[in-house]
């Protein structure tokens, strides 16, 4: 996988540091204050719409129902679907979405591709066998193996050697599991580095100074003016 332009500043769940989380207008507020990618988490409600919201459950503390129970006319409006991002955002955006629901994959496909947004979709998974899977459905959309250092049992670069066989396109690692020899390792089987829970200017700064593909993080503002301070003054 390439990406030759500037990294992908994401703003988490929208940009959660500016507006209600996983709200069209977290996404747009993010859009506006110059996040170049968006990051969600996506569900199916029980009539097979995909719709925006962090831990899938819905309701009031005693009578939480997951999604995947309900139809998506009886959701909150304050739980947006994925065809109202698109028709908020437009279809240029990269949008990096956890897939919660493993079965939810093809219903998310069905609306990038109506919105003709398969290309700047992120679709992000811990099992990298189902993104092997995945990888059939279509060819434009962006694999994303979304795991903890820890978690890589058998090394690193078998992980890699793995991943890059099977046709996933980028890691992400949270900011503090980075390191330059970690880049250059996934870099050199063709993946991309992306990093989550850069919050603070410091992490921004460290992920950008490694050459990471793509940050996540909360504040928009500090994404930005990250990136902003690594192009030479005009």
């Amino acid at each position: 996988a390439e990406w030759s332009s500037d990294p992908i500043l994401f703003a988490h769940r929208g940009g959660r540091a500016h507006a209600p989380e996983n709200s069209l207008q977290a996404f747009a507020t993010a859009r506006s204050m110059g996040a170049t990618g968006l990051e969600s988490d996506v569900w199916c409600t029980v009539d097979g719409v995909p719709v925006l919201h962090h831990d899938g459950r819905v309701g009031s503390l005693f009578r939480r129902r997951p999604i995947g129970d309900v139809p998506h006319t009886a959701l909150p409006t304050s739980v947006p679907t994925l065809g109202e991002l698109y028709r908020t955002v437009g279809p240029d955006v990269q949008v990096s979405l956890d897939l919660k629901d493993p079965a939810a994959i093809h219903a998310v496909l069905d609306v990038a591709r109506r919105h003709r947004a398969i290309g700047s979709l992120w679709v992000c998974h811990p099992e990298h066998a189902l993104l092997a899977d995945w990888r059939d459905l279509d060819q434009d959309l962006r694999l994303v193996h979304s795991t903890r250092f820890d978690h890589i049992v058998e090394g690193p670069e078998r992980r890699a050697a793995d991943l890059a066989g099977s046709g996933v396109d980028a890691v992400n690692l949270p900011e503090s599991d980075w390191s330059a020899g970690l880049v250059a390792l996934f870099q050199r089987f063709g993946l991309l580095c992306l990093g989550w829970d850069a919050q603070h200017p410091r992490q921004i700064d460290r992920l950008l100074n490694l050459g990471l593909d793509g940050i996540y993080g909360d504040h928009v503002d500090r994404l930005v003016n990250g990136l902003a301070r690594r192009r030479p003054a005009l």
